[in-house]
């Protein structure tokens, strides 16, 4: 079957361990405020490409990939998980290790048969970087539009089936940046027994000149970027929730 690929980049340094071939898939159903990438949003466009193909793009660099691999990211990539199964499929024939971007929007526990596909897809899935961008329910609608409680679920389901998680989230002043929330999501991380790593990542406004290009009104264009060491100091936040978990788990 056929992906709807957004673009390709032979050569990622954030997104997973190593040099990492990163395909960007189309479509999203979340409408984060600050999404740097927009035009991945329209779910059904995009160009069409084989699974296939990309393996073979990937091979024409592969000594650069050695100790790096393929990560899916978009978009949301989960949305296609029909291309993502013959993808992976093709990546573990050939030894490749795989990673996941995403959201985690598209998890349902009620779901039976996505779910069984999402199965097959993890199994063949040496790491998921989840993205979470808000820990209340309530603040969380209001940043993208969509509920954070299927989000939540499925990082505990990869903490039961023992999938390496990197958490990754964005501090927003005004926004994602509140000491209580932080240290909540630190709570809630620390009990993922499968956490491998936590990235804090600066606000930033340099998706602004795509907003105007698609005539999308951008709704923080007056929240300036956030500094690096305030970055530091909210990451520590969050750490301190984990302790706070890992240390009542002890008792």
């Amino acid at each position: 079957m056929k992906g709807k690929i957004h673009s390709l980049q032979s050569f990622g340094t954030v997104d997973g361990p190593g040099v990492r071939y990163v395909v960007f898939l189309q479509g999203c159903p979340m409408r984060c405020l600050y999404c740097h990438n927009p035009d991945t949003w329209p779910i059904g466009t995009g160009e069409e490409m084989e699974a296939s193909y990309i393996i073979e793009q990937y091979k024409r660099n592969e000594g650069f990939y050695k100790d790096g691999g393929l990560t899916v990211t978009g978009g949301e990539p989960l949305v296609q998980i029909d291309f993502l199964l013959e993808l992976f499929e093709l990546c573990k024939q050939n030894n490749i290790h795989t990673c996941i971007d995403t959201s985690g929007i598209t998890y349902k526990p009620t779901n039976t048969e996505y779910n069984e596909k999402l199965d097959k897809l993890l199994a063949m899935t040496d790491l998921v970087m989840l993205d979470i961008k808000h820990i209340d329910p309530e603040k969380h609608k209001e940043l993208t539009s969509q509920p954070n409680d299927g989000i939540l679920a499925f990082a505990e389901l990869l903490s039961e089936k023992n999938i390496p998680i990197w958490i990754r989230h964005v501090v927003v002043p005004g926004y994602t940046d509140d000491d209580v929330y932080l240290e909540k999501l630190g709570y809630f991380i620390g009990g993922l027994k499968s956490l491998k790593a936590l990235d804090v990542l600066p606000y930033h406004d340099m998706a602004k000149p795509k907003y105007e290009n698609l005539g999308i009104d951008y709704v923080l264009k007056d929240v300036p970027p956030l500094d690096k060491d305030v970055a530091l100091e909210k990451k520590q936040v969050i750490l301190n929730g984990i302790k706070r978990r890992k240390q009542e788990e002890e008792q």
